[in-house]
This record gives structure tokens, C-alpha cells and sequence, in this order.
């Protein structure tokens, strides 16, 4: 099975590419299950139950976020009635949402995809390493074929999370830089690893906003509205060939796609 994974989702430019990418991509690859990370989908920061309907809508299975999921009021409605839509799995117990999600696929096939935050500059929440031991105790008993969306700042949290899992899950994919990162592997075990998926949104751009504002700020020190920017729009991210008998990977594949590049 094919497994397109796709890096931070960033404002009206990067569903733009979503709505553009995803529906070929799906028939030139032969992808059979696509996972976005949108939790920038909204402005830039957050989801609306708007933006999170718009990529579901371009095909996207399951939406995958992280420390700015709740940035958004209203999405706390949302995302008690769409559990595709997933939040951190190392959020306390309480907090509204699913941290995973099983899914049937082709037939007797099942996917699961988790989404875990790290802890090294971000929140403290729950250990993120404990967490995946005790929900593979449960997932692992129903598929092989788990996705893992780390959401992370820590180069070193993310690789010392792909080796945890090595043998575990079919792929740990790094979220949150919006830098894609060149270092896709296979590891020893079978797991397929990168550090980061990138950016789906503009690329000329500081991680996606206009980038005078943003040198403005670091120049003057002084408080600035970030706007997004515009130009260079891209989808990056992954496609992950799995042997959905085992679990283990067959290929990892960085993607780059410019906006109104045919795919």
C-alpha cells in the first residue's frame, strides 16, 4: 500500500495545493491513503472547522496537528465529532479529540495513524516514548501498518523517536519546522523515518510568512503581524510504500511539487 504523507499545511496557499495535488497524486502514484498535517491550515496558525472540512474534502484521510490545534475556538465542537481530525495523543486524559485512529482500508486492511507531540521547546505534556508503548500494546494488535505524525521541534527528539520505534510502526514522519529535511531512510527494523515532511504553502517565505515583516521584527526586536506570504507554492511531504502483510517498508520518497506543476 502507498501512504502519501504530507508536511504542515500552511494557510489558504497550502490548501490551495492540497486541492491541487492531492486528487492527482492519488491517480499517478496509485496512493491508496493520504495524511496531512494542517494544524497551520487556518491563517496560518490553528484549524477552523472550515479549513479542516476543505482537506478532507481535496481527499485527505486523516488530518494530523499538534501544539497549535487548539489555537482556534471553535474547533473544539469540531473535533469531538471528527475523528479524523487528530490532536497529540500526550494530551492529558480529558482533552477533547483522538491522539490515533484505526481505519479499514482495501478490504480486510486496516491503518492506523498516530499523532504524538514532542517535549524538547515545546509543551510538557505527557512522554511522548510512554505513550506510543502503551497504545501499540493496543494498536499493534489490530494492524501492522501504523503511521506516526511527531510533531517536533528537537532534530535529536525525532531521530531518537524513529530508532524507539524502529521495528513498531511502519514509518515515524516529522512534523512542525516546516523545513523538509533530506535525510529519508529505512531503518534496520523496517521503519521508514524523516526528520522532517517540510511545508505544504509558500516557500519564498520565513516558514511561511512575508518575509519583510518577519526581518523587520528580528532587526527592530519590536511586536509585527506576520502576514502569509505568497509566492513559490509547494507541497512537500512523502510517499511511504508499505507491505501491508508486515508492516514494514518497501520505500520512502521525499516529494517537492510547485503549485500548477503538473504532478
Amino acid at each position: 500500500m502507498k501512504i502519501l504523507a504530507i508536511g504542515d499545511v500552511v494557510g489558504k496557499p497550502g490548501r490551495q495545493a492540497i486541492k491541487q495535488f492531492v486528487g492527482k497524486m492519488k491517480k499517478k502514484n496509485e496512493v491508496d491513503f493520504v495524511i496531512a498535517n494542517g494544524e497551520n491550515s487556518a491563517g496560518g496558525s490553528g484549524y477552523t472547522d472550515k479549513t479542516a472540512t476543505e482537506l478532507f474534502s481535496a481527499g485527505v484521510d486523516v488530518v494530523t496537528s499538534g501544539d497549535h490545534v487548539f489555537k482556534k475556538k471553535d474547533i473544539l465542537s469540531y473535533i469531538i465529532k471528527e475523528n479524523k481530525l487528530l490532536r497529540p495523543a500526550n494530551y492529558p486524559e480529558g482533552v477533547p479529540g483522538c491522539g490515533y485512529i484505526i481505519l479499514p482500508l482495501n478490504g480486510n486492511l486496516k491503518i492506523a495513524v498516530v499523532n504524538i507531540l514532542g517535549r524538547v521547546f515545546l509543551k510538557p505534556l505527557r512522554c511522548p516514548f510512554k505513550i506510543m508503548d502503551t497504545l501499540l500494546e493496543k494498536i499493534s494488535q489490530e494492524t501492522p501498518n501504523i503511521i506516526v505524525d511527531f510533531h517536533a521541534e528537537a532534530t535529536s527528539e525525532k531521530i531518537a523517536m524513529g530508532w524507539f520505534l524502529d521495528g513498531k510502526v511502519s514509518a515515524v514522519v516529522g512534523t512542525h519546522t516546516h523545513v523538509q529535511t533530506a535525510d529519508e531512510i529505512i531503518l534496520p527494523k523496517g521503519t521508514a523515518y524523516i526528520t522532517d515532511l517540510g511545508m505544504t504553502g509558500p516557500i519564498d517565505s520565513v516558514l511561511g510568512r512575508d518575509i519583510d515583516n518577519v526581518l523587520e521584527h528580528f532587526l527592530t526586536g519590536m511586536p509585527a503581524k506576520f502576514p502569509m506570504a505568497k509566492n513559490n507554492i509547494q507541497l512537500q511531504g512523502a510517499i511511504i510504500d508499505i507491505d501491508e502483510k508486515t508492516g514494514k517498508v518497501k520505500s520512502i520518497k521525499r516529494i517537492k511539487l510547485k503549485l500548477d506543476e503538473a504532478s
